[in-house]
């Protein structure tokens, strides 16, 4: 073999073993620097797994949570001490309108409709099966639709079925132009909203 073959391999090995050398002190500094790429990615998709972890947690938490517009006064519309009454007129529009009693040790959520077959109907915000998560019922259409499950129940039905997680009825007539609830019907749901030790 010749010199010069000699020195060409000495000096490929040598720009070799140098690159190599260079690309280790590259990659070691990268490293410390943090500014390898290649860790890019798992920290990127840590990030972006906590952010969709918070944000379900977050959806989680607050997707059940009552938005309904209630009626805070104690006895609602004109009323007097035995029952509440409101104008039949209020409900013609078909919405579903939230209401409190409260009463000296609890407060009951109720919500009135007239449904899509004319009738107006009263059920209390709460069921025989979720009514310890509190959060109640929410209009979609001519459905009412749990809060907390999900289950949508038919205008049409409020009132008229009862049990699981259809809204519990509540007793209601018409007199004159006036929807009256007795008071005394009303307390006869105090039990969906006893939420002591269900927290």
């Amino acid at each position: 073999m010749s010199k010069k073959i000699k020195k060409k391999i000495t000096d490929a090995k040598t720009t070799n073993t140098q690159k190599s050398n260079n690309d280790k002190t590259v990659a070691k500094k990268a490293i410390v620097m943090g500014t390898d790429k290649k860790r890019h990615f798992p920290l990127i998709a840590v990030i972006l797994s906590a952010v969709f972890i918070a944000g379900g947690v977050y959806y989680a938490v607050n997707s059940g949570k009552s938005s309904a517009s209630y009626d805070k006064s104690n006895l609602s519309m004109n009323s007097t001490a035995s029952k509440v009454t409101y104008p039949v007129g209020l409900f013609d529009d078909n919405k579903a309108r939230h209401y409190v009693y409260k009463g000296n040790d609890v407060t009951i959520k109720y919500f009135i409709l007239k449904s899509s077959d004319g009738i107006i109907r009263a059920a209390y915000d709460a069921c025989d099966v979720c009514w310890p998560a509190g959060k109640g019922y929410y209009q979609d259409g001519d459905f009412m639709v749990c809060r907390n499950c999900g289950r949508r129940f038919a205008s049409v039905l409020v009132n008229e079925v009862q049990g699981g997680c259809n809204p519990a009825p509540l007793k209601r007539r018409i007199e004159g132009d006036q929807l009256v609830i007795d008071i005394i019907d009303i307390l006869e749901g105090k039990q969906y909203f006893n939420f002591a030790g269900k927290v």
